[in-house]
C-alpha cells in the first residue's frame, strides 16, 4: 500500500493549502508538477519517485519520515 500519497494530501490539508496553492509552492521550487498530477498522487493513481518524495518533504517542511508514518485514523 502506498501511503505517501495519503500522507502529502493530510499534511497539505493541515496546513489548509489547497492543491493550487502546494502545486504553486512546488512550481515556486521550480518542480514542475500539474494540479492534475498531484491529484493523482493523492489518490493513489500515480506512485512517486525518490526524488519526488524530497522534493514533497521541502516544500512540505516535513521529515521524509513524516511522509511514510502511516495515520491510523485520516481518511
Amino acid at each position: 500500500m502506498n501511503i505517501i500519497g495519503k500522507n502529502i494530501k493530510r499534511i497539505r490539508e493541515d496546513k489548509a493549502w489547497t492543491q493550487e496553492v502546494l502545486v504553486a509552492k512546488c512550481q515556486l521550487a521550480q518542480w514542475k508538477i500539474t494540479r492534475s498530477t498531484l491529484a493523482k498522487i493523492e489518490s493513489n493513481v500515480r506512485r512517486v519517485t525518490d526524488i519526488e518524495v524530497k522534493l514533497f518533504s521541502q516544500v512540505l517542511k516535513v521529515s521524509i519520515n513524516e511522509l511514510f508514518i502511516e495515520k491510523q485514523n485520516y481518511q
